[in-house]
């Protein structure tokens, strides 16, 4: 019996249930798993990317071509591909473009890393070739590529959000998008206390509303809220707002439920429920006593509260989104109140928890209501209502967005460019190989592989455009080594600024040519793909715990 317990796997020893893979095996099933993810992606890479379908279990379509959002959308068992989802998220996060190109990077690395692997030079010489690699990237990144943003001036900007866009929907109207991007980003600059220049992403507030044509959207200095005043005998327009933001229900005090009042004379029925409703009054006339001509909140008003609003001549807001009333708390200094209680016990409402801004008013927008509140006095928001035809439309225009505004914050935080279109991919092939044969160890051949595998992103990108991708790259790769082998002062150090032109299928100068992305988005790309690689490469034995096996019960056994 015991023989046979341990007959199934020769080196179990005691290891009993589930599986064990290893060695070559476990690393061929992580490649093939992460290649199938990369796969997926391949083809939504660059400006000429095309779209994926993604139908969920209950049958919402979306359609998009940004990387994170098809990967969070897939279903993936595989746990290193798993890795790879998790890698476009933080890169979504991060720096909020890039993420198709992490990921074919990462995979890539990981698949050159397992022939290496597979030619007898061992997992951890490979690792300590491709970081060193990483780390001559970077500097030479940083030295040699980037160029400062304040030489280009706003321009800069406008390309950069440009570029991030001309891979998604809105890049037939990116000329009128980009700027958008970028006044919206200038408006909402912050100095924090360190005297470092902010610029937050969520304080750009973006609402989606139906009809007219894309170019039709807007900005609108200050924050816009989708949601309408309570009752049609408010005013529509409060000059120096003072702003409430609460999160309680103004409507009649109902005893709690299990709460029993034995009551001996049918007068005092009466007494309680007029207690009852003069409860939310007293707490509505605190707040208004607060100076407050402006109350937001996220639950219900009813009626009879109302009623004291309109007489007060106070704007009443309900029923507004939690996420919504936090950003308009920080921008206009409020606070956001869950409870008027303090710690006496008693109900107070304190006028410096009000938040201030010059005005709040309700405007009219296609078939909707917006309220916009303006010139907000903590930080200043800006908001950008975008129009289309669809919501598939709106949601992936709202995601091009996103992407760009976040590319726009890194760019003005950072203050260095470096150019777009696969020149910065080929620029440090070039140099890692002429690096790589300076060393004499065997990292030199780790290396080599990393600088081929930079060379898939300017790959995919020109086979995506259908052109020729052999004869570009050779020329690509022609030009940045005579770039590099130039002396300092040769004309011919401005070639390592060329990149593709996917529409023309040329060599350009793309400097020039206005496609430019953050320095640090390429230096976050690369460091993050490194890191997942390796993860990956470091695995040599997965072993699968299988589920205990439990015997169906019968239900009528106990009879």
């Amino acid at each position: 019996m015991a023989a046979a317990m341990y007959q199934r796997d020769p080196r179990a020893g005691l290891f009993l249930g589930g599986s064990r893979v290893s060695g070559a095996e476990v690393r061929d099933q992580n490649v093939t798993a992460c290649q199938t993810v990369s796969n997926i992606l391949k083809s939504s890479l660059g400006p000429v990317g095309l779209d994926k379908m993604l139908v969920d279990n209950v049958g919402d379509v979306t359609i998009t071509n940004d990387g994170a959002t098809i990967l969070s959308l897939l279903e993936v068992a595989h746990p290193a591909a798993r890795i790879l989802v998790s890698l476009a998220t933080q890169q979504d996060k991060e720096v909020g473009d890039g993420t198709t190109s992490v990921v074919l990077l990462a995979s890539e690395l990981l698949r050159r890393a397992n022939e290496l692997v597979r030619n007898k030079i061992h997992p951890t010489t490979v690792i300590t070739g491709y970081r060193l690699a990483c780390k001559e990237a970077c500097r030479f990144m940083a030295e040699q590529l980037s160029t400062k943003v304040d030489k280009l001036g706003r321009d800069c900007l406008v390309n950069v959000a440009k570029t991030s866009m001309s891979s998604k929907i809105l890049a037939a109207d990116d000329d009128f998008f980009a700027p958008l991007a970028v006044d919206a980003m200038l408006a909402v600059k912050t100095v924090n206390p360190r005297g470092e220049k902010k610029y937050p992403v969520k304080a750009v507030n973006v609402l989606k509303a139906h009809g007219k044509s894309a170019r039709e959207s807007f900005m609108v200095n200050g924050y816009a809220l989708n949601c309408t005043v309570a009752s049609q005998a408010m005013k529509l327009r409060v000059q120096n707002a003072k702003i409430a933001c609460l999160d309680i229900n103004l409507a009649k005090q109902r005893m709690h439920l299990g709460v029993h009042i034995t009551i001996d004379d049918p007068e005092q029925l009466e007494a309680i429920r007029a207690r009852e409703s003069e409860i939310t009054l007293e707490r509505v006339r605190k707040i208004l006593a607060a100076g407050a001509n402006v109350v937001l909140t996220t639950k219900g008003i009813d009626d009879l509260c109302l009623k004291e609003f309109v007489e007060a001549g106070a704007m009443a807001v309900r029923r507004c989104r939690k996420e919504d009333l936090r950003r308009i708390a920080r921008a206009t200094g409020a606070t956001l109140i869950s409870s008027l209680a303090n710690l006496e016990g008693d109900e107070t409402f304190e006028a410096s928890s009000l938040g201030h801004a010059d005005e709040v008013v309700q405007e009219r927008v296609s078939d909707d209501e917006l309220i916009l509140i303006r010139g907000t006095k903590a930080v200043s928001s800006s908001s950008i209502v975008l129009r289309g035809a669809n919501d598939y439309m709106l949601d992936e225009m709202e995601r091009a967005l996103h992407d760009a505004l976040s590319i726009v914050k890194r760019t003005l935080e950072s203050g260095s460019v470096v150019p777009g279109g696969g020149a910065v991919e080929t620029a440090l092939s070039i140099y890692l190989e002429n690096f790589a044969t300076t060393l004499g160890s065997r990292e030199q051949l780790a290396i080599a592989e990393f600088a081929s595998a930079l060379l898939t992103i300017p790959k995919t990108l020109a086979l995506n455009a259908a052109k020729d991708s052999t004869d570009l790259l050779a020329r690509l790769r022609a030009y940045h080594h005579a770039a590099q082998a130039a002396a300092p002062a040769d004309p011919k150090r401005g070639l390592i600024y060329y990149g593709l032109d996917l529409l023309d299928g040329a060599v350009v100068d793309n400097r020039a040519a206005g496609v430019l992305e953050p320095t640090i988005s390429k230096i976050k790309s690369l460091k993050s793909a490194l890191e997942a690689a390796t993860s990956l490469l470091r695995i040599d034995d997965a072993i699968t715990v299988a589920p205990e096996q439990r015997g169906e019960e019968d239900p009528h056994a106990h009879m």
